[in-house]
Parts: structure tokens; sequence; C-alpha cells
């Protein structure tokens, strides 16, 4: 069936939200939004009753290690669509699948799993990989093992973007190592989004990397050298260039509200993206797990190493977008923090907002953000 109408929904647009609309959705894509609804069509199509629930773009998460025990640095198949059905059951239609340091072996391992996978997703999207390390600072490595932490390494990186078939969107690096700049010249060339992290750089070499070509920060604040009114660091190199976007991990954990709300104020919605950084207990909660080499401990939600270190985040995208709404900061840009910026930072141009034209990439929300249901393309999912 080509044609549904969405009937009864309270639509979150970039320039109103709580709009009561229908919507009209043909092969896919939105065809119309209608404030009221009009008058219906001869010949078959599906009805659906939104009973008024809220209706927002569908999410799209760059920065995501696993869920509900899957592990997609585990080289199969099977991790790859759980955590693509586990995406979907939160609100994500699309997702960047997320590496951490590790060997050249483990890394292939995992790309050539995503790539049998992508294209045949049992939920959201493959958007492409974010490769997060190996090329990281171990001074400021976080939950990353040292183990795996080296130097940027060219012959090594052209081995992994040719095994790659144009997947890699993102990668994360600490452009002061030695051989940075020249990794940020190769990223560049390749028209891969370079953020910074687990870095130590001062507010001149972050400076330098993002006037070469970076353009992106990963979970902001964490995992890099802090600011001091003397030593102002990346974040604040960061700050003062218009063109470099934030990710922010909103789980009440990782960034105090205030924090949160300074983001917003300094990078507004269309500076800022909304991630999980989850790792496999994501959707299972607390126990024990394995993590990037490392025994992980999950408690009251939070994931930490052995010595206390944040282990990435437990978090879901509906849960950050509501703890969004709860800092402050409106529905409206805490959407697009969530959809429309990550979609422009992908370059996803049919996706992102609910509009007609766009892809039907649709999420129905209760008042409490719970999910009702994920829609992508057309179909529920």
């Amino acid at each position: 069936m080509s044609l549904k109408i969405l009937h009864n929904v309270n639509v979150v647009q970039e320039d109103n939200s709580g709009m009561s609309a229908t919507l009209w959705i043909r092969d896919g894509i939105i065809e119309r939004i209608e404030s009221s609804l009009s008058a219906l069509p001869e010949g078959d199509y599906e009805f659906m009753d939104g009973q008024g629930h809220l209706l927002i773009p569908g999410m799209i998460d760059v920065h995501i290690h696993g869920a509900n025990g899957f592990d997609m640095m585990d080289g199969s198949e099977t991790s790859i669509q759980e955590v693509s059905r586990a995406c979907a059951a939160t609100g994500c239609t699309s997702f960047l699948v997320t590496s951490v340091s590790s060997t050249i072996e483990a890394l292939i391992a995992m790309i050539r799993s995503v790539k049998r996978v992508a294209g045949h997703e049992a939920g959201a999207k493959i958007a492409g990989l974010h490769l997060e390390g190996p090329y990281l600072n171990p001074k400021r490595k976080g939950m990353q093992n040292e183990r795996f932490l080296r130097h940027p390494d060219l012959t090594e990186m052209k081995e992994i973007f040719d095994e790659a078939d144009g997947l890699i969107k993102m990668v994360t690096i600490a452009p002061e190592l030695p051989g940075g700049m020249e990794l940020v010249s190769f990223l560049k060339e390749r028209g891969v989004i370079i953020a910074v992290a687990h870095s130590d750089a001062t507010y001149e070499e972050a400076k330098q990397a993002f006037e070469a070509g970076a353009s992106h920060v990963t979970h902001c604040f964490n995992g890099m050298r802090p600011i001091h009114h003397r030593d102002p660091g990346l974040v604040v190199a960061a700050f003062e260039q218009e063109h470099v976007s934030l990710q922010a991990i909103v789980d009440g954990i990782h960034l105090h509200p205030a924090i949160v709300r300074m983001m917003h104020r300094l990078k507004g919605p269309d500076g800022m993206v909304l991630i999980t950084d989850a790792l496999q207990a994501m959707g299972l909660g607390d126990g024990k797990y394995m993590f990037g080499g490392h025994p992980v401990t999950v408690s009251e939600g939070v994931a930490r190493l052995e010595d206390g270190t944040l282990a990435s985040s437990t978090v879901t995208m509906n849960e950050a977008l509501r703890l969004t709404v709860e800092t402050g900061i409106s529905l409206t840009d805490a959407v697009k923090m969530a959809s429309s910026s990550p979609s422009r930072l992908l370059g996803l141009a049919a996706k992102g907002k609910i509009s007609a034209g766009f892809d039907a990439d649709l999420v129905l929300l209760d008042e409490q953000f719970q999910v009702q249901w994920t829609m992508i393309k057309g179909s529920i999912v």
C-alpha cells in the first residue's frame, strides 16, 4: 500500500512545535502536511491515528557502540542487527556504527560485518562508520584501551579506507600526536568528518587542526584537556570556530545541565548533536560487561571501569531528548540537535525534518518521551 494518511499528531517542525496535523505519506516520502483532515481520497490507503501524540523526525545517532548486550566490535552481523533494532526501538532511524581503539584485525572484521549488513538492516539504517581511534592520546584516553592507542599511520589508514568502500563518514583523532596534522589532510581529501577528542591539544594546536579541516568535537568536554583561564584548550578553540559542531552526551552524568545550556547558548541547536555513546549495556541496565578490552560495571545506569573512569553511557536517544528538554532547552531546539543537526552533519539531505519531500523517517512519542512507534521510509519497524 503506497499511501498512508497519518492523522491527529502534534508535529515538531523547525519553526514550531505541537502543531496538530495530518501527514500524507506516499512511497516512503512525506507528500504533504495539512493542519486539518481534508476529504479522504478514493482507493486504497492506510489510515493511522496518532492519538494526539508528539511526532518528531527520526533521530540520528552518530556515536553508538552497542546495545542490548551486543558489542558491534565483535565482528558479527548479529551484533550490528541487534543494535539496529535497539536504535529503532528508541526513536533512532539512522546511526553510525562506532568503533573503539583496537587491533587493525578487529577493526577490519567489524568493517566487514557492517558491509554485509548495510542495506539489509532489521531496524535503523546504517549511515556509515565512525572510527573512534586508534590515533588517540593516552593522556586523555578515558575508557579507550591504552594497549591499542598509537600515533597516526597513513599506510594503516589507507588499508582501512580501502576495506571500508566509502562507508567511513567520521574519524575521531588527537591532532597533536606526531603525524596528526598529516592525518587531518588525508581525511579532508576524502571528505570525511574530522572529529577531535581523547586529545590533550592546546588551544593553539586545536585551532590549527580546525583551520586545517577538523570540524567536530566528539563527546565535548569528556576525554580532553579541560578549560583553564590560562590554558583554554580545544573546547574554547571549538567554541570560537563557527564551523565546528559539538557532540553532547546528555545523560545527567557526563555533562552538568549548566554545561549543556552553555553549549547551547554558544553554538545553538545547529551546532550541537545529541549522541548516546552507548555500550552494550544500553537496554539491559546494571551488571558487568566487557567493553574495549576492559571489564565495565554498570551501577544505577552509570558505566565505569574498575578505576572509576566513565565508560560510555547507557542513555537512549529518546531519553537524551527528554533530559535535554529538562535542562531548559526548548523542545524544538532539542529535536534539531537529535535530528536535523546530525542529518546536516552527515549530508543526509532528505532526512531530519518533517516537511514535504523528506523521507518519512518519523517517531511517535508520548508525553513522557516514550516511543510509541518508529517509522523508516514510511514503514513502521
